[in-house]
């Protein structure tokens, strides 16, 4: 898949979360901290793309896009509420396991609903250039955006307005704990 059109970039990056899921799941337990904030990582900072680049198109482009998208926010809101509880709880917590499981099955139903009932109709409303303009907002999106969970911050203009403040205090955050030896 190319990573210059938004479907495909996105498409690539499910794989790759449930990539991740699988490396979590099956990570030792020294290693599981690690990949968990992998996995956090990449699911904060594609929600927040989604969230301020494609979800407001595709609300103004698709037929019905006002329904299919708050049915996705509606998703993505709960996956960051799981998943920022089992942040602070950490790998630990003896329902981590089954919590990611939890976690799994709705991230992986989300992105299933993504590529079912939103993707093919973004794709059939938006021509090529369309698509690659927005690839390289979602990368841009990407670079900026929080790198842990932010349950309520689900639209374009709360991820603008609270976004940047809150990635700066997130990757902040994230250099310390390296700095200070931790791993969650």
């Amino acid at each position: 898949m190319k990573d210059n059109d938004v479907v495909d970039l996105l498409l690539r990056q499910h794989e790759e979360i449930k990539g991740l899921f699988d490396e979590v799941e099956n990570a030792a337990p020294q290693d599981k901290a690690e990949a968990f904030q992998s996995l956090v990582r990449l699911l904060a900072v594609h929600e927040t793309a989604e969230e301020e680049i494609v979800h407001p198109y595709a609300r103004r482009k698709i037929d019905h896009g006002g329904e299919v998208v708050d049915e996705r926010l509606a998703e993505e809101n709960a996956a960051k509420d799981m998943l920022t509880q089992m942040e602070k709880d950490g790998v630990d917590h003896p329902k981590f396991a089954t919590n990611l499981a939890t976690l799994r099955k709705a991230v992986v139903e989300h992105a299933e609903h993504e590529e079912r009932e939103e993707f093919p109709r973004f794709r059939q409303a938006t021509g090529d250039k369309e698509r690659q303009a927005m690839a390289v907002g979602v990368k841009a999106a990407e670079a900026m955006a929080p790198t842990h969970p932010h349950p309520g911050v689900e639209t374009a203009t709360k991820n603008l307005l609270v976004g940047p403040p809150v990635a700066i205090m997130d990757r902040a955050r994230d250099v310390i704990r390296k700095a200070m030896g931790k791993k969650g």
